[in-house]
Protein backbone atom coordinates (compact mmCIF):
# COMPACT_ATOMS: atom_id res chain seq x y z
CA UNK A 1 0.00 0.00 0.00
CA UNK A 2 1.38 3.43 -0.92
CA UNK A 3 1.90 6.14 1.67
CA UNK A 4 -0.99 8.22 0.29
CA UNK A 5 -3.33 5.21 0.46
CA UNK A 6 -2.22 4.60 4.05
CA UNK A 7 -2.80 8.24 4.99
CA UNK A 8 -6.23 8.48 3.38
CA UNK A 9 -7.44 5.15 4.79
CA UNK A 10 -6.41 5.72 8.40
CA UNK A 11 -8.02 8.68 10.23
CA UNK A 12 -5.08 9.09 12.62
CA UNK A 13 -2.56 9.20 9.78
CA UNK A 14 -4.93 11.60 7.97
CA UNK A 15 -4.76 13.97 10.95
CA UNK A 16 -1.01 13.51 11.45
CA UNK A 17 -0.44 14.30 7.77
CA UNK A 18 -2.48 17.50 8.03
CA UNK A 19 -5.50 16.28 6.02
CA UNK A 20 -3.09 15.14 3.32
CA UNK A 21 -1.01 18.34 3.10
CA UNK A 22 2.03 16.48 4.44
CA UNK A 23 1.99 14.26 1.35
CA UNK A 24 3.00 17.13 -0.93
CA UNK A 25 6.49 16.37 -2.27
CA UNK A 26 8.29 19.63 -1.47
CA UNK A 27 8.27 21.45 1.88
CA UNK A 28 5.50 19.48 3.64
CA UNK A 29 5.99 21.52 6.83
CA UNK A 30 5.31 24.72 4.93
CA UNK A 31 2.21 23.23 3.29
CA UNK A 32 1.04 21.96 6.66
CA UNK A 33 1.45 25.40 8.17
CA UNK A 34 -0.52 26.93 5.27
CA UNK A 35 -3.35 24.47 5.96
CA UNK A 36 -3.22 25.54 9.62
CA UNK A 37 -4.12 29.15 8.72
CA UNK A 38 -7.83 28.55 7.98
CA UNK A 39 -8.00 26.29 11.04
CA UNK A 40 -6.48 29.10 13.10
CA UNK A 41 -9.02 31.49 11.64
CA UNK A 42 -11.81 29.26 12.94
CA UNK A 43 -10.20 29.12 16.39
CA UNK A 44 -9.47 32.85 16.44
CA UNK A 45 -13.08 33.68 17.24
CA UNK A 46 -12.62 32.07 20.67
CA UNK A 47 -11.67 34.14 23.70
CA UNK A 48 -7.95 34.02 24.46
CA UNK A 49 -8.56 31.61 27.36
CA UNK A 50 -10.56 29.17 25.20
CA UNK A 51 -8.08 29.55 22.35
CA UNK A 52 -5.19 28.60 24.65
CA UNK A 53 -7.22 25.69 26.05
CA UNK A 54 -7.96 24.46 22.50
CA UNK A 55 -4.27 24.81 21.55
CA UNK A 56 -3.21 22.83 24.61
CA UNK A 57 -5.81 20.13 23.90
CA UNK A 58 -4.81 19.87 20.23
CA UNK A 59 -1.15 19.68 21.26
CA UNK A 60 -1.80 16.91 23.79
CA UNK A 61 -3.80 15.01 21.18
CA UNK A 62 -0.95 15.69 18.76
CA UNK A 63 1.51 13.81 20.95
CA UNK A 64 -0.59 10.68 20.54
CA UNK A 65 -1.41 11.27 16.88
CA UNK A 66 2.23 11.89 15.92
CA UNK A 67 3.50 9.00 18.04
CA UNK A 68 1.02 6.59 16.47
CA UNK A 69 1.84 7.63 12.90
CA UNK A 70 5.60 7.61 13.43
CA UNK A 71 5.47 4.20 15.05
CA UNK A 72 3.17 2.67 12.41
CA UNK A 73 5.27 4.13 9.58
CA UNK A 74 8.52 3.11 11.26
CA UNK A 75 10.02 6.59 10.81
CA UNK A 76 10.59 8.97 13.71
CA UNK A 77 9.26 12.39 12.74
CA UNK A 78 8.42 11.53 9.15
CA UNK A 79 8.55 14.82 7.19
CA UNK A 80 4.92 14.35 6.16
CA UNK A 81 3.71 14.43 9.76
CA UNK A 82 2.60 18.05 10.05
CA UNK A 83 0.15 18.07 12.97
CA UNK A 84 3.06 19.53 14.96
CA UNK A 85 3.20 22.45 12.50
CA UNK A 86 -0.51 23.07 13.06
CA UNK A 87 0.00 23.32 16.82
CA UNK A 88 3.21 25.35 16.54
CA UNK A 89 1.40 27.86 14.34
CA UNK A 90 -1.52 27.98 16.81
CA UNK A 91 0.98 28.83 19.58
CA UNK A 92 2.48 31.57 17.39
CA UNK A 93 -0.94 33.12 16.92
CA UNK A 94 -2.01 33.29 20.59
CA UNK A 95 -3.57 36.73 21.16
CA UNK A 96 -2.72 37.88 17.63
CA UNK A 97 -4.71 40.96 16.68
CA UNK A 98 -7.35 40.95 13.96
CA UNK A 99 -6.30 41.83 10.44
CA UNK A 100 -4.94 40.05 7.41
CA UNK A 101 -1.28 40.89 8.00
CA UNK A 102 -0.82 39.14 11.36
CA UNK A 103 -1.47 35.57 10.16
CA UNK A 104 1.04 36.16 7.35
CA UNK A 105 3.68 37.54 9.72
CA UNK A 106 2.96 34.67 12.13
CA UNK A 107 3.37 32.17 9.29
CA UNK A 108 6.72 33.64 8.26
CA UNK A 109 8.04 33.83 11.82
CA UNK A 110 6.96 30.30 12.66
CA UNK A 111 8.49 28.86 9.49
CA UNK A 112 11.78 30.69 10.19
CA UNK A 113 12.06 29.25 13.69
CA UNK A 114 10.85 25.80 12.61
CA UNK A 115 13.35 25.60 9.76
CA UNK A 116 16.37 27.26 11.45
CA UNK A 117 15.80 25.52 14.79
CA UNK A 118 17.93 27.77 17.03
CA UNK A 119 19.04 26.39 20.39
CA UNK A 120 17.32 24.75 22.27
CA UNK A 121 14.88 23.78 19.49
CA UNK A 122 17.52 21.83 17.53
CA UNK A 123 18.71 20.09 20.69
CA UNK A 124 15.15 19.01 21.55
CA UNK A 125 14.59 17.87 17.97
CA UNK A 126 17.62 15.56 18.18
CA UNK A 127 17.32 14.35 21.79
CA UNK A 128 13.61 13.93 22.50
CA UNK A 129 11.81 11.10 20.73
CA UNK A 130 8.30 9.74 20.30
CA UNK A 131 5.20 11.84 19.89
CA UNK A 132 6.37 14.34 22.50
CA UNK A 133 9.66 14.75 20.63
CA UNK A 134 7.84 15.36 17.36
CA UNK A 135 5.64 18.00 18.96
CA UNK A 136 7.99 19.83 21.35
CA UNK A 137 10.36 21.41 18.83
CA UNK A 138 7.47 22.91 16.86
CA UNK A 139 5.71 24.11 20.00
CA UNK A 140 8.92 25.83 21.11
CA UNK A 141 9.39 27.31 17.61
CA UNK A 142 5.84 28.61 18.05
CA UNK A 143 6.78 30.20 21.39
CA UNK A 144 9.80 31.94 19.83
CA UNK A 145 7.67 33.16 16.90
CA UNK A 146 4.92 34.26 19.32
CA UNK A 147 7.40 36.37 21.29
CA UNK A 148 8.60 38.18 18.16
CA UNK A 149 5.03 38.58 16.89
CA UNK A 150 3.94 40.15 20.19
CA UNK A 151 6.90 42.56 20.11
CA UNK A 152 5.90 43.56 16.56
CA UNK A 153 2.30 44.08 17.74
CA UNK A 154 3.53 46.37 20.52
CA UNK A 155 5.67 48.38 18.10
CA UNK A 156 2.98 48.72 15.41
CA UNK A 157 -0.11 49.15 17.54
Amino acid sequence: MSLSQTVFKNPIHFLAFGFGSGLLPKAPGTWGTLVAIPLWYGLSSLSVHWYIAATILLSILGIGICHYSAKKLGVHDHPGIVWDEFCGYFVTMIAAPAGWIWPIIGFILFRIFDIMKPWPIKWLDKKVHGGFGIMIDDLLAGVFAWLILQVLVLIVM
